[in-house]
């Protein structure tokens, strides 16, 4: 006769179980099935009741991702684009002037900007190229309208003159499709998670 592993040795597997997941409660239990998850029906009201939650906000989020406008995504694209630059540059100088960027970090509004060379207004397509977009301080960028002039001759010291002529030149892109922003917005946001791994 073949015995069954209980027969031969006579004892039984302790049951498994679960940790309740409701946050704050430390009790275990032994589930019934694997959508089990509450230790007790409190629990389980306070768990099905933030489920919901978490389905309805995500849905929301769904809800609008699907009406936004493509100027809507640009804008959304926009800010990831911006924190990645101001992060990059956080150690340097204004990129038009000798103003230490690290001094402003306190200041309200991020402290300093993400500056354009070529204007988003003037060259949207260059709005999310990183050639074209460096830490700048908020007298530069706002009421030195840019401060194009001393921009030009910051750039050139970072990046090269033919790095520069070329950006000068560059009239090709802009006209994304929101795909594309939305992978775009993924990209940079994936870069700075990167960098502010690396420098942790």
């Amino acid at each position: 006769m073949i015995r069954s592993p209980i027969a031969r040795t006579g004892t039984l597997k302790p049951a498994r179980t679960r940790k309740c997941a409701v946050k704050g409660c430390a009790n275990r239990f032994q589930p019934r099935s694997m959508m089990h998850k509450a230790c007790s029906p409190e629990c389980a009201i306070v768990h099905t009741t933030k489920e919901r939650a978490r389905l309805d906000a995500k849905q929301t989020r769904e809800r609008k991702q699907k009406v936004k406008t493509r100027s809507e995504h640009i804008a959304d694209v926009q800010v990831a684009f911006n924190a990645l630059v101001r992060y990059r540059d956080r150690d340097q100088q204004c990129i038009s002037c000798p103003t230490h960027l690290p001094t402003l970090a306190d200041q309200p509004g991020g402290g300093f900007d993400c500056g354009h060379y070529r204007s988003r207004g003037s060259a949207p397509h260059l709005r999310f190229d990183l050639r074209n977009a460096h830490g700048q301080c908020k007298k530069c960028n706002r009421y030195r309208a840019g401060n194009a002039a001393d921009y030009r001759i910051g750039l050139i010291a970072r990046i090269g003159l033919a790095a520069v002529d070329a950006l000068e030149c560059d009239q090709a892109g802009g006209n994304w499709t929101i795909p594309e922003l939305l992978a775009m917005k993924a990209d940079f946001r994936a870069q700075l998670a990167k960098m502010k791994k690396e420098t942790a």
